[in-house]
């Protein structure tokens, strides 16, 4: 099977594009009570949208990134909450794919596997018999109130006669671990990012890769290997699986605001039809045309993680940069454009129950995230561009 698989690709993105409207009705409620409804979960599930970067051998669909960020962007249309969340599953059940297979024998022992995590090392490791020792607590943990299973970062003492430290990763049962609800936020308050604590967790030698080794691109999977999947770097590879939410969002508030145009005045004005005035066409135009902008940034990135990861071509530090840059570029212009929608859909537009208030919001909690945020993929991608090295090991 191979990234390509067209008819596969169709079929998901047409069966989670038919979840819409469910995923409309249930976004408020999770909203509210800041965690995904049920009924959404187990829907996404039905649909494969956990499942996406899951390998074949275990009833995955190993989906290309293309796939993954047209699957993103339709549930994004009905729901950012769950869209981010479906997100970061894609990312940690890749990450979990470059550990050693016995290690994912045991994580997708079950078809029905989910994963969450973290890149942040806010965890320690202490060297014991047969493993390690692990103590921590990891914050936005999106997902971690439906998933079995944990990809952690912690630090941990470097092998050798100096005493040094370095980040490792590893997968934690969520049974082993206790949730922290302490998930209260402006926006993305559906995706349950709560945190996760672990007190004296054991961890087993074969579930820890030192992290310097998964950036290399030295992953311990052989019956992976050869997959154009898992064959790609770490921090291109989590671009690419996060930018759909961004450019689904940014098309779901479009769609709203149309859905609201007809028959709509503008108040303390002769327009009785916000459709006829100027302005709500130069609007309109305005924000669609980032909505396209958008999209071609996040589409050129899957389609770079994509051709590399078929022919095995090298990722130049450029190659890299740009990866970061097209990803904080399409969010930026999502954000753009669904600020200008949003301002122009009127004072009723502030109402719990209208979608296009939260999408704003949802977008503005996307755009501040520290992997995400533009201004600090741009500055990467200009440091590149002027021959400085680069300021960060997350490229």
């Amino acid at each position: 099977m191979t990234v390509t698989d067209a008819p596969v690709r169709a079929e998901i993105i047409q069966d989670v594009a038919k979840l819409v409207p469910l995923l409309k009705s249930h976004a408020l409620w999770s909203e509210q009570n800041r965690r995904l409804h049920e009924e959404t979960v187990e829907a996404l599930a039905d649909a494969g949208v956990f499942r996406l970067r899951v390998p074949t051998r275990y009833g995955g669909l190993e989906s290309s990134a293309r796939t993954v960020i047209d699957v993103l962007g339709e549930v994004a249309r009905g729901d950012g909450s769950a869209a981010w969340v479906a997100g970061v599953n894609a990312i940690t059940t890749w990450m979990a794919c470059l550990l050693p297979d016995e290690v994912q024998d045991e994580v997708f022992a079950d078809p029905g596997t989910r994963l969450c995590g973290t890149l942040s090392p806010t965890g320690m490791c202490v060297p014991v018999d047969g493993g390690m020792v692990l103590t921590g607590k990891w914050s936005f943990i999106s997902g971690a109130l439906h998933s079995q299973w944990q990809v952690i970062v912690a630090v941990a003492p470097a092998p050798g006669p100096e005493v040094s430290f370095w980040p490792i990763m590893t997968v934690v049962p969520m049974s082993d671990l206790r949730i922290s609800d302490d998930w209260h936020t402006s926006g993305l308050r559906g995706s349950g990012s709560v945190s996760t604590v672990a007190q004296e967790v054991f961890v087993p030698q074969q579930r820890i890769l030192p992290l310097p080794l998964v950036l290399a691109e030295q992953y311990a999977s052989q019956a992976n290997a050869a997959s154009p999947i898992y064959r790609t770097p770490l921090l291109p590879t989590a671009s690419a699986l996060s930018v759909g939410t961004a450019t689904g969002l940014a098309a779901a508030a479009k769609e709203e605001f149309f859905e609201r145009l007809s028959g709509r005045k503008i108040t303390y004005t002769s327009y009785e039809n916000q459709s006829e005035a100027p302005i709500t066409h130069l609007r309109v135009s305005k924000a669609a045309m980032l909505i396209d902008e958008a999209d071609f940034h996040a589409h050129r990135l899957g389609g770079m993680l994509d051709a590399k990861g078929e022919d095995g071509s090298p990722w130049t530090i450029g190659d890299r940069a740009l990866a970061r840059a097209d990803m904080g570029r399409a969010c930026e212009l999502a954000r753009e454009a669904v600020d200008i929608l949003s301002l122009a859909s009127g004072g009723s537009s502030i109402y719990s129950e209208v979608p296009i208030q939260r999408i704003v919001r949802d977008l503005h909690a996307i755009n501040m995230h520290a992997l995400m945020h533009p201004a600090t993929n741009t500055e990467l991608h200009g440091r590149i561009l002027c021959g400085l090295e680069p300021n960060t090991l997350y490229i």
